[in-house]
C-alpha cells in the first residue's frame, strides 16, 4: 500500500514534507532571465530542489494553483515536475483540495490519478459532505492511491467553521477527523496507518496529544511549520513513535536563499540546509 511506502520512507529519511509551491516571484530573477519562459524556469527551479532535497525528504507536495496560475505553460511545468519526481520513485502529494460530488468527482479522480498528472496522494475538502470521497476510493482499494482529507488546517480561519461546536458537544473538525478515521479503517497497511491520510495543521497545539489518540489510523500531512509558526516540538505531538505524519515546508525551503548572504547561483544549497535542520529539529523532539 502507498501508505506502508510513505511510512517507510519517514522511517529512512524522516518527516520532510517538501512544498514544491513555486511561486514565480520565488525565484531569483537573474535565474529567470535564463530560462526563457516562466514555465521553464519554474521546472528547471524546481528540479534543482528536488536534486538537492531528495534524500533528506519523505515526500514532495506540489501545490498545482502556482501551476495553474501560468496557464498552460504553467501546467506542463507541473506535469513535467511530477515526471521528474517520479524518475527519482519520489512519493508525490498532489495538492489540489478538490471537494465535489458525483461525476464530477469522478473525473477529479480520473484526472489526477491517472494520466498526464497521475500522482500518489491527493488532498481533498470533505465539507460538502463524505459523499465527496467516496469516487476516489476505487483508486485507494485497487489502484494504490492515497488520499489526505481535511481535518483541521493550520490557518487562521480554521476557527470560523472548522472550531463549531456541534450538538454532540464536540466542534466540527473532531466530528470530520472521526469521520475520516472511520473510513479510513478499511485501507490500513501493514504499520497500522490507512492509505486515507488527514490534514491537521500545527499552528494550533492544545488538542495535538488527543487527536493523535484519537485518530490512531490516521497518518497526518501538518502544514504549519516555519512560515506560519509551528515549531519541531509542535509538530512531535502529533506523531506517534517517531512515525505517523510528514511536515511540509514550502517557503521556508524554497526561499532559504533569501535568508542568507552568499552565491544565490547555488539556491539550492541554501534549500537543502533548510530541510536537513528541519529534519534533525523534529527527529530530536521525537526522542524526547
Amino acid at each position: 500500500m502507498i501508505i506502508d511506502k510513505l511510512y517507510e520512507r519517514v522511517k529512512e529519511k524522516g518527516h520532510v514534507c517538501v512544498g514544491l509551491d513555486t511561486s514565480i516571484d520565488y525565484l531569483p530573477k537573474e535565474f529567470i532571465n535564463k530560462c526563457g519562459s516562466q514555465g521553464e524556469a519554474i521546472l528547471r527551479f524546481n528540479q534543482r530542489i528536488i536534486d538537492a532535497t531528495d534524500d533528506v525528504a519523505a515526500c514532495f507536495k506540489v501545490q498545482i494553483a502556482y501551476y495553474e496560475a501560468l496557464g498552460l505553460e504553467g501546467l506542463l511545468a507541473y506535469k513535467k515536475t511530477l515526471d521528474y519526481l517520479k524518475s527519482k520513485e519520489a512519493i508525490i502529494i498532489s495538492d489540489i483540495k478538490r471537494g465535489d460530488i458525483a461525476d464530477t468527482a469522478k473525473m477529479y479522480a480520473k484526472a489526477h490519478f491517472e494520466g498526464d498528472f497521475e500522482t500518489d496522494f491527493i488532498t481533498l475538502n470533505p465539507y460538502m459532505g463524505m459523499d465527496s470521497i467516496e469516487p476516489y476510493l476505487d483508486y485507494v482499494k485497487e489502484k494504490e492511491k492515497g488520499l489526505f482529507v481535511l481535518v483541521r488546517t493550520s490557518n487562521k480561519g480554521a476557527k470560523d467553521i472548522e472550531y463549531l461546536e456541534t450538538k454532540e458537544d464536540g466542534k466540527v473538525y473532531e466530528a470530520v477527523g472521526e469521520k475520516i478515521n472511520t473510513l479510513g479503517k478499511e485501507y490500513v497497511g501493514k504499520y497500522g496507518y490507512s492509505s486515507i491520510g488527514g490534514v491537521v495543521g500545527c499552528t494550533h497545539v492544545d488538542e495535538a496529544i488527543s487527536m493523535r489518540s484519537k485518530l490512531s489510523n490516521t497518518f497526518f500531512l501538518i502544514p504549519g511549520y516555519g512560515a506560519q509558526g509551528g515549531k519541531a516540538e509542535d509538530v512531535a505531538l502529533y506523531l506517534k513513535e517517531g512515525n505517523g505524519g510528514v511536515v511540509n515546508s514550502s517557503r521556508g525551503i524554497l526561499l532559504a536563499y533569501k535568508k542568507e548572504e552568499g552565491n544565490f547561483e547555488r539556491f539550492e544549497d541554501y534549500s537543502r540546509k533548510e530541510a536537513i535542520n528541519m529534519r534533525d529539529a523534529i527527529l530530536k523532539h521525537c526522542k524526547k
